[in-house]
């Protein structure tokens, strides 16, 4: 399970920005239990967190942030070796942090038993600046296990304290590129001990956005259709309230199978083609197959304008399903950005997020994305949040007046003589 995600100096990320699922004195409904403690506190882990904010505050970014951590862990040993350097996206509007080394770093638990890692590094636009990797093995002490620590600017860039890692230790660290990870390097070359922190990387922070990759998700939920999730996916869309009463696929290896979906209407059954359903139908057909890899898997899915040609309620149902404890029995977790302020309003069945699981992003006068949870308004349990977020209470909001695009417009004619 994910516990916290921090970044700087990416993007519009410039300053240090935390997402946290670690629960905090407000509870939360859907908390899991994580099988760790910090502090001497069993610690619980929110599975949505809904991130928030105007146009080009950056909620974005903060997915792909996520999304390049994966990559770096996945290609910097093979891809990165392709050119030189390292492709990051450092902090465009200050030339100084162009110059600044790049910052990712994850909590998260792995294992059975359960045990709490924290993995990080730092990248400027030629190699590795640092990487780190610890563990905080037990439930009774938070005492923390140093796996390696790599400073490349130093004489000895890599160390190794005690017998924490396990293996050819300075055969790996001679194997990693200053432009690579030694995570990466040393799954590659069969490090049990890491393949299982690279294996996690592999398996979670899946980016979902409107843009990109629908035909490979289109694809993918086309498959399930001759495979495991079939029954589900049907079910999902005929829920969904779709008109559809079924699905047929049709078989044409080894391309994805032909879709077609049956309505009734009336005594009437009709028979569509996938490309004349609506965009709305197919955008959640291609949504199915990620949901349902991520819930069976546990895995963390991050899904980039969740409310994209999706009804409210759909979208609102998608959080209840990550929300719900048997039907995500494996603590998958969902991060999406959304402008729906009604998943946090009143809607029919409760309110889909809870207050703690809303994050805000803001730009500051320098450009910078400022990330913050909801709660740091300090919100009444039962405060309307839909109406003190459009009241401007917790930031976060587009900043103009109702009617001042009209009114702009108006002047704008009339400054030119138009009627």
């Amino acid at each position: 399970m994910l516990l916290r995600f921090r970044v700087a100096n990416f993007m519009s990320l410039r300053d240090e920005q935390e997402l946290s699922f670690v629960v905090d004195q407000y509870g939360a409904p859907d908390a899991r239990d994580a099988g760790v403690t910090i502090d001497g506190k069993a610690v619980q882990v929110h599975t949505v967190a809904g991130v928030y904010g105007a146009n080009a505050a950056g909620k974005s970014n903060l997915l792909r942030a996520m999304e390049f951590m994966r990559s770096a862990v996945l290609d910097s040993h093979a891809e990165w070796a392709k050119g030189e350097g390292v492709p990051r996206k450092p902090f465009a509007f200050d030339p100084v942090h162009a110059n600044e080394p790049s910052f990712f770093e994850i909590d998260v638990v792995l294992g059975n038993p359960p045990v709490h890692y924290t993995y990080g590094f730092s990248l400027s636009d030629r190699r590795v600046e640092s990487e780190w990797l610890y563990a905080y093995p037990g439930t009774r002490r938070h005492t923390r296990q140093v796996l390696f620590n790599r400073d490349t600017s130093a004489r000895v860039p890599f160390e190794f304290p005690g017998e924490n890692l396990k293996g050819p230790k300075a055969t790996l660290a001679k194997l990693t590129r200053e432009n690579a990870l030694f995570l990466s390097t040393a799954a590659a070359n069969n490090q049990q001990q890491l393949g299982a922190l690279q294996r996690w990387f592999a398996d979670n922070f899946w980016l979902v956005t409107p843009e990109r990759g629908r035909k490979a998700r289109e694809n993918y939920s086309r498959r399930q259709m001759l495979g495991r999730f079939k029954s589900r996916i049907e079910g999902l869309l005929q829920h969904a309230d779709m008109g559809i009463e079924g699905i047929e696929a049709i078989p044409r290896d080894p391309d994805p199978p032909e879709i077609r979906f049956v309505h009734r209407t009336g005594t009437e059954r009709v028979t569509l083609d996938f490309a004349d359903e609506s965009l709305g139908t197919r955008t959640w057909f291609a949504m199915l197959g990620p949901i349902l890899l991520s819930l069976s898997q546990g895995a963390v899915l991050l899904v980039d304008e969740l409310d994209a040609s999706l009804h409210p309620a759909i979208s609102a149902e998608v959080i209840r399903l990550f929300n719900d404890p048997e039907a995500n029995s494996e603590n998958a977790q969902l991060v999406f950005t959304s402008h729906d302020t009604a998943l946090f309003g009143y809607l029919p069945g409760g309110r889909p997020l809870d207050r703690a699981q809303v994050w805000l992003t803001e730009k500051n006068d320098d450009g910078a994305t400022d990330l913050y949870p909801l709660t740091a308004a300090k919100p009444r349990p039962d405060e309307n949040l839909y109406r003190g977020y459009h009241e401007g209470r917790y930031g976060a909001k587009p900043q103009f007046s109702p009617g001042e695009l009209a009114w702009w417009i108006r002047l704008e004619k009339a400054a030119e003589g138009e009627n």
